[in-house]
């Protein structure tokens, strides 16, 4: 039997980074975390997609920026969907609701990485930063009353972001978020 390639999770640093692969695994994906130094070359020739962890500080990315552009499929959560913006020439600021908390997030296009979920979920998400303005070849996936861009995608470069934490409890079935973005990793 063939093996496949693992998803990669980059460790920006933050604290539910371990809970992002242990989503993963608990869904019997194979996984990997790997340090956000880890050189571009590695990370092209042994993994199939790459998820961009959260983490407190945009300045302590390492190499992020330069995944970005490898040709695999991308997940940003909350600051990897700050990077994935700045990185393609987006605008993030500084959100209006510091810390975590509830948020009720309106889906309006659930097919691809929100494929399965209902126009309306409760998730746990920071708003300490958030996406000002989409980069260009995006578009917006949902929404909140406290933030105009809570998910993005660039269906063409299969480049999918994330405000909030799909990875913990609290977020409305997170695993599909997971299990979508293992699917679209296997496509062509």
């Amino acid at each position: 039997m063939l093996q496949m390639r693992p998803i990669f999770v980059v460790n920006n640093f933050g604290q539910f980074n371990h809970l992002i692969i242990r989503s993963l695994r608990d869904l019997e994906i194979e996984a990997k975390l790997i340090p956000n130094t880890t050189p571009v070359k590695d990370v092209l020739q042994e993994c199939r997609g790459i998820i961009l962890g959260g983490g407190p500080d945009i300045s302590r990315i390492g190499n992020c920026i330069s995944y970005l552009d490898i040709g695999v499929p991308i997940l940003g959560i909350c600051l990897g969907l700050h990077i994935i913006a700045q990185g393609r020439g987006g605008r993030v600021h500084p959100g209006e609701k510091g810390g975590y908390g509830a948020v009720t997030v309106k889906v309006e296009k659930n097919d691809s990485i929100l494929a399965g979920y209902p126009e309306e979920i409760q998730v746990w998400a920071s708003h300490a930063d958030e996406v000002q303005e989409i980069p260009k070849g995006f578009c917006r996936l949902a929404r909140s009353d406290i933030c105009l861009i809570e998910a993005v995608e660039d269906r063409n470069n299969r480049i999918f972001g994330l405000q909030w934490h799909p990875e913990v409890s609290h977020s409305y079935e997170g695993f599909r978020v997971f299990e979508n973005f293992d699917q679209i990793t296997q496509e062509s």
